[in-house]
């Protein structure tokens, strides 16, 4: 019963420090480009990735601080919110039902909140 317990704490913790992770809906796997950075979206079922146009990675959320992973729906909209405590940045991805486009909405401390309409590659 003891290690049980202690089991059970350690995976508690090993959560909180480690975060949540990434489980990104079907619709949304795949490439979307972000024209005003050229910047490519990169979804796969548990990862997400920022690339280059030329496929360098620019940034890979794997491994990072992923808190408040949650799916959402806005105005009949489905999607995506978390934050990431590396990025200091909260993300929200928006994939409207009957076009390919990804929307993109980040809030930023201090500064405007980014928005951009993405095209599927």
């Amino acid at each position: 019963m003891k290690k049980l317990i202690v089991v059970l704490v350690f995976l508690f913790a090993a959560t909180a420090l480690f975060g949540q992770s990434i489980q990104v809906p079907d619709v949304m796997i795949g490439k979307w480009l972000d024209h005003n950075y050229d910047a490519v979206w990169d979804f796969s079922t548990t990862n997400i990735r920022i690339l280059s146009t030329s496929g360098e990675v620019i940034f890979d959320f794997r491994g990072r601080t992923i808190k408040n992973f949650a799916p959402l729906l806005e105005n009949g909209v489905p999607g995506v919110t978390f934050s990431c405590d590396e990025t200091a940045r909260t993300y929200r991805f928006l994939k409207p039902v009957l076009n390919t486009d990804l929307i993109l909405e980040i809030d930023r401390t201090g500064l405007p909140r980014y928005n951009v309409t993405m095209k599927k590659q």
